[in-house]
C-alpha cells in the first residue's frame, strides 16, 4: 500500500536559475522549497521534476531538473492542477451530501472542469447551490492531500466494497504496468493520477459550479446515462470575477440568438447541422465569399470547382475512406458506392494531373470555395460552429520542395492581413507535429516536419508545438486568432504533404526532364464560412462595421409627407452601391429606430417634410443617440467611402 522506499544517496537538483542544491538524501519538493526560502515553501503547490509534474511531498531519489510550481507560474500548469483538485473536493461534497452516489470520471477541462455521477435522482439547480457551499466547507477545512499506491487486486476488491463500480471498471482497464494510484483528502479517497495540492485549503475559493447536463459511461450512448455537474476554477476571485464577465458576454453574443433577432439564418431537425440562410444572412454570406475571391484573385490562386459526390475508389486510394470513413455520408447507385467529399484535397490532385505540367508551371495555386459534409453526432452540433454541411475557403499549393519557405512567407503574409481587415489583430501560430494515425512513412515524415520547421524558421515565425495534432498526411501550422471577448477560435491552417501527391500519382516534369513528386501545400484562411461567420457575429455582437453588414442603412419616415423623399435617398443610395431599405410604417420614429437598432442596422437615414424640403436626411449611428442632419449627397459619399470593401 506504500511506495518503496528510495534508496538513501546524495541528490543534486538543478534549479531554472541554473544553481544547484545539495541534499544527502531524497528530497520532496517542499523540502527544496523549504530549503530556497520559507516564502516560496508557503506558495508552493507542486514540483516539475525534469518537466514532470509531480505533487509537492513526493520524493525526489536521484538527480533532477526542478522547478517548483506556484500560483505565479505562468503556463497552464498551474490552472489544470487547481481544476483537476476542484474535481475532486466537487466529488467529495457530493458523495458527502448524497449517499449512495457514485463517482465515475472528472478531468480538468479548458476554463473548468467537470464530473459525471451515476445517481437515481437527478440533480436540480438547487443542488449545486449546496454542494458549492460544501466544497468551500471542504476548503476551509485545509485537508492534507495524500497519494497511496494500491496492489491492483486490492483496489479493485477496495472500491467493489464501497459499491464504486465504475471506479472498480476503470482500475480493470488500466494497463498492467502502470501503478494503481489513491489519494485522499481527509477520509475520502478517489482513484487518481495526479497529481494534486498537498491540501485541499491550497485550492482557494475562486470556483463556481456552472451546469448540469447528460452524460453516458465512457461516452458510449450504449451504455449507462450519468449527470455530468461543470464547473470554473480559477487562481483569483478576480480571475473568476473576468471569466463569469466574459461567459455573460459571450451568451449575449451567441450568434445563434443573433442569428435569430437580425433574421440570418435558422436551423430545423428536418436538415440538422445545414444551415438555411435567410436573404439578410446570405447577403452577409456573398459578402464574404466576395471579399475572399477578390483576395486570392490578386495573390494568383486561379478557382476550381470540383464534383460533390465521388466514387469510394478516389477515396481509397488517397487514404480517406481508411482514416475518415466515419465522418463520410454515403451513397449507392449502380452498384457503386459514393462519398459527399468531405474534403476537396483528392479532387484538387486530379485537376492538377490533366495535361502535362512542368517546373515551370509551379507554384501552382488552386482554390475552391467547396461545399463538403462530414458526420458529427447530433450531440455535437452548435450552430454555425459545428455543422454537417459548410464550405471551406480551401486551397492547394503544388510546389517544389525549395518553394515551401517562400510560399509558407507568402501565405502568412496574406493570412494575418486577412484577418486584420475582419477586425482581429491578435493571432497565435501553432505547429502540430505526427498525429498517432497517419498515412505516409516516418521518413516521409521527418522529411515533411523538418521542411515545414526551417519554413517556419526562415519566415521569422513564433510559434507553439502542438503535438500529435497534425493531419494523417503531413504536419500543419494552426492559426489561432483572439476576438473581442478575449476567446481563441483555431481557423486557418497551412500543411505540407508529401503523402496524397504521392498516393494519388501527381507529377511534374523538372529542370532535369524527369517526372517528379510536387509538395502539396493545404491551405486554409477562414477555416469554413459557416464557422467564421458564427465567430464574426459574436465578434462584433452582430454589430458589423458597415461593409459587412447585410443592410447597411434604413430611411425612416417621421411622417407619410416623407414617403416619396424616402424613396428617392433609397434610389440615390443603392445607385452608390449601398445596401438600403425604406420602413414607411404608419409607426413613431422612436419605435422605428428602436426596432432597427435592435436589428443590428448600422445607420439610420430619418426623413419628414423639413427634410424632403430642404434635401437633407437626419443620419443616426447604431449605439449613438446623436444624430447629425446632412445634405443628401453628402451622406451618401459618406457611407459610400466607409462602406468600402478592405482592399478594393
Amino acid at each position: 500500500m506504500s511506495e518503496q522506499a528510495a534508496v538513501a544517496k546524495p541528490v543534486s537538483i538543478a534549479l531554472p536559475d541554473g544553481s544547484k542544491r545539495q541534499f544527502d538524501g531524497p528530497a520532496t519538493g517542499l523540502d527544496i522549497a523549504t530549503d530556497i526560502g520559507p516564502g516560496l515553501a508557503r506558495a508552493a503547490l507542486a514540483v516539475k521534476v525534469d518537466g514532470e509534474l509531480r505533487d509537492l511531498n513526493r520524493a525526489i531519489d536521484s538527480d533532477a531538473a526542478v522547478e517548483i510550481v506556484t500560483l505565479k507560474s505562468d503556463d497552464d500548469t498551474v490552472l489544470e492542477l487547481l481544476r483537476h483538485d476542484c474535481a475532486h473536493v466537487m466529488a467529495q461534497a457530493v458523495q458527502e451530501l448524497f449517499p449512495g452516489t457514485q463517482v465515475t470520471i472528472g478531468p480538468a477541462i479548458d476554463d473548468g472542469f467537470y464530473y459525471d455521477f451515476a445517481r437515481s435522482e437527478p440533480f436540480t439547480p438547487d443542488d449545486l447551490a449546496k454542494i458549492q457551499d460544501r466544497m468551500h466547507e471542504i476548503v476551509n477545512l485545509d485537508l492534507p492531500i495524500k497519494r497511496e499506491v494500491y496492489d491492483r487486486d486490492e483496489a479493485v476488491d477496495m472500491f467493489r466494497f464501497i459499491g464504486e463500480h465504475y471506479k472498480a471498471e476503470i482500475i480493470e482497464s488500466i494497463p498492467g504496468d502502470e501503478p494503481i494510484t489513491i489519494y485522499r483528502q481527509g477520509d475520502w479517497y478517489d482513484l487518481c493520477r495526479g497529481p494534486h495540492l498537498p491540501s485541499t485549503g491550497r485550492l482557494g475559493h475562486a470556483f463556481k459550479l456552472t451546469k448540469l447536463a447528460g452524460a453516458y459511461w465512457r461516452g458510449d450512448a450504449r451504455n449507462e446515462q450519468l449527470q455530468r455537474i461543470y464547473g470554473t476554477c480559477w487562481r483569483t476571485e478576480k480571475e473568476l470575477k473576468a471569466y463569469l464577465h466574459r461567459i455573460e458576454e459571450a451568451e449575449r453574443r451567441d450568434h445563434r440568438r443573433l442569428g435569430r433577432e437580425m433574421s440570418l439564418f435558422h436551423f430545423q431537425e428536418e436538415a440538422a447541422g445545414m444551415a438555411f440562410w435567410h436573404p439578410k444572412g446570405w447577403t452577409f454570406y456573398r459578402l464574404l465569399e466576395s471579399y475572399m475571391r477578390m483576395r486570392l484573385d490578386a495573390a494568383g490562386y486561379q478557382e476550381i470547382k470540383t464534383p460533390q459526390l465521388v466514387d469510394r475508389k478516389l477515396w481509397e486510394d488517397s487514404g480517406h475512406w481508411e482514416k475518415f470513413r466515419e465522418h463520410m455520408y454515403i451513397s449507392e447507385s449502380e452498384e457503386r458506392t459514393f462519398a459527399l467529399k468531405p474534403m476537396n484535397c483528392p479532387c484538387h490532385v486530379q485537376i492538377f494531373r490533366q495535361g502535362l505540367k512542368s517546373y515551370r508551371d509551379l507554384p501552382l495555386k488552386l482554390a475552391e470555395f467547396g461545399s463538403c459534409h462530414r458526420y458529427e453526432p447530433s450531440g455535437a452540433l452548435h450552430g454555425l460552429m459545428r455543422v454537417r454541411n459548410f464550405v471551406q475557403d480551401d486551397a492547394h499549393i503544388f510546389c517544389t520542395e525549395d518553394q515551401i519557405t517562400s510560399e509558407t512567407r507568402i501565405f502568412c503574409d496574406l493570412l494575418l492581413s486577412i484577418y486584420r481587415d475582419f477586425g482581429f489583430e491578435e493571432v497565435m501560430i501553432k505547429f502540430a507535429d505526427r498525429p498517432e494515425v497517419r498515412a505516409g512513412s516516418d521518413e516521409t515524415w521527418d522529411q515533411a516536419e523538418t521542411a515545414l520547421k526551417e519554413a517556419v524558421e526562415q519566415a521569422g515565425l513564433e510559434v507553439v508545438m502542438n503535438p500529435g495534432e497534425g493531419a494523417f498526411y503531413g504536419p500543419k501550422l494552426e492559426f489561432v486568432l483572439r476576438d473581442a471577448i478575449g476567446r481563441d477560435w483555431q481557423c486557418g491552417t497551412w500543411q505540407v504533404d508529401f503523402v496524397l501527391p504521392e498516393r494519388l500519382g501527381a507529377t511534374y516534369i523538372g529542370e532535369d526532364g524527369e517526372k517528379h513528386r510536387p509538395v502539396m501545400l493545404h491551405r486554409a484562411i477562414l477555416g469554413s464560412f459557416e464557422r467564421f461567420a458564427g465567430i464574426l457575429i459574436e465578434h462584433y455582437a452582430g454589430r458589423f462595421p458597415l461593409w459587412l453588414a447585410p443592410t447597411q442603412a434604413v430611411v425612416c419616415t417621421i411622417t407619410s409627407d416623407g414617403d416619396d423623399f424616402a424613396a428617392k435617398v433609397r434610389e440615390q443610395a443603392t445607385a452608390a452601391g449601398l445596401r438600403v431599405e425604406t420602413d414607411l410604417r404608419n409607426e413613431k420614429i422612436n419605435y422605428k429606430v428602436r426596432e432597427h437598432s435592435l436589428a443590428k442596422v448600422p445607420v439610420i437615414l430619418v426623413v419628414g417634410r423639413r427634410e424632403a424640403e430642404e434635401g437633407t436626411v437626419s443620419m443616426r449611428r447604431l449605439g449613438s443617440k446623436d444624430q447629425e442632419v446632412l445634405a443628401l449627397d453628402e451622406a451618401l459619399d459618406r457611407l459610400k467611402q466607409e462602406a468600402r470593401m478592405p482592399g478594393s
